[in-house]
């Protein structure tokens, strides 16, 4: 296969050109089926993830389609530019480098086409301002609905999402928002983190502790809530000194890896830590393998989202599942019932899922 780990252009994007190559060359044709994702990163020696963006934007250009729990085909050459009868659906994504909504990006668009749909994307590189223009350019090509991961990190909505919202515009939030009219679909966040700490007191923590987003994050509080029920299930005191935050939103691994070196001087440690996402957990474990502790030997380490990563890490980690691939179902079903004008349940909460790896094993679990 024509990929070339060298050079400068994306992997994901070499492998878009090859398979596109091997359509136009005859040795796909419509119809066909292309290999699985698991197949296709040992053909290409890539990671998942980069398959999956190679696959997720050949769905979105047409040249093939997604047929939930059957596979991808060859789509037929001369649809390429036909768009799908029901329209088009705008996704405003915060930025291409979060994980978390970036996997459901890509199972979302592999779900489109089942519903006649094309998706439409677009990143707002964490930034409120362009998050609005975009919603609002979306409304200027007449998308049917938007699907919309907000910057915000507040309790309420922006005000574009807001007159999306009252002018009863079809859309649905795939990032919290604590406003209970609000259309949204996502996890119990306060139920992952009391089954993540939960976990960390019966794997033998004495006194967990609990790497929080930045002051004033409504998810960290949110999953502060379920942090502080599990200690009290648990009849262990909440020490504040045992709970971290990062200095300021956005990059994860390197607030977690700060954690981890503030960790590192305080006398007094907790011998658990429940991390606020995975890649926090990641950098938090970086800084304390650095300087020779080891997990979860010296402290138990656990996170939340269960991303993908392209390097896996030293230590696998527990997690909390986010169950992304159904955050797409619930969501797509939400929005078609809006542009279809059917009843609809505009908030659905899905449950978390323990995910037991060896930075908290279970060789303790009573």
């Amino acid at each position: 296969m024509a990929i070339d780990h060298t050079k400068q252009i994306p992997l994901y994007k070499q492998i878009i050109e090859d398979i596109k190559r091997q359509i136009g060359a005859g040795y796909l044709n419509p119809g066909d089926q292309l290999p699985s994702n698991a197949e296709l990163t040992k053909t290409y020696d890539v990671s998942l993830i980069t398959v999956k963006n190679a696959i997720a934007d050949l769905i979105r250009d047409g040249y093939v389609y997604g047929r939930v729990g059957r596979g991808t085909f060859v789509a037929d050459p001369g649809q390429f530019a036909t768009p799908p009868t029901a329209g088009n659906l705008g996704f405003v994504l915060t930025n291409f480098s979060n994980p978390f909504f970036t996997g459901i990006l890509h199972h979302i668009e592999s779900r489109v086409v089942d519903f006649g749909y094309r998706l439409l994307v677009s990143y707002s590189s964490d930034n409120v301002k362009k998050e609005d223009d975009q919603i609002r350019h979306f409304q200027d090509l007449e998308v049917k609905g938007l699907i919309i991961a907000s910057t915000e990190h507040t309790n309420q909505v922006s005000d574009s999402i807001f007159e999306l919202h009252k002018s009863s515009f079809p859309y649905v939030m795939v990032s919290y928002v604590e406003d209970p009219l609000i259309h949204y679909v996502g996890t119990d966040h306060e139920q992952g983190a009391f089954l993540a700490t939960e976990f960390l007191i019966r794997y033998g923590c004495r006194q967990p502790g609990f790497l929080n987003a930045e002051r004033g994050n409504p998810l960290g509080k949110l999953r502060r809530k379920g942090f502080i029920k599990a200690l009290k299930s648990y009849s262990i005191d909440y020490q504040s000194p045992f709970e971290f935050h990062f200095e300021a939103p956005g990059q994860d691994f390197q607030s977690g890896y700060q954690v981890g070196k503030e960790f590192l001087k305080r006398h007094e440690r907790p011998d658990g830590i429940f991390a606020f996402n995975d890649h926090s957990a990641l950098g938090f474990e970086r800084a304390l393998t650095e300087a020779g502790l080891k997990i979860p030997e010296d402290v138990a380490l656990i996170g939340f989202d269960d991303v993908e990563f392209d390097v896996p890490p030293p230590v696998t980690l527990t997690t909390i599942r986010q169950p992304a691939d159904e955050i797409a179902l619930q969501t797509m079903l939400m929005l078609n019932h809006q542009i279809e004008n059917h009843e609809y349940v505009h908030r659905k909460i899905l449950k978390p899922k323990l995910i037991i790896r060896d930075s908290c094993g279970v060789q303790t679990i009573s």
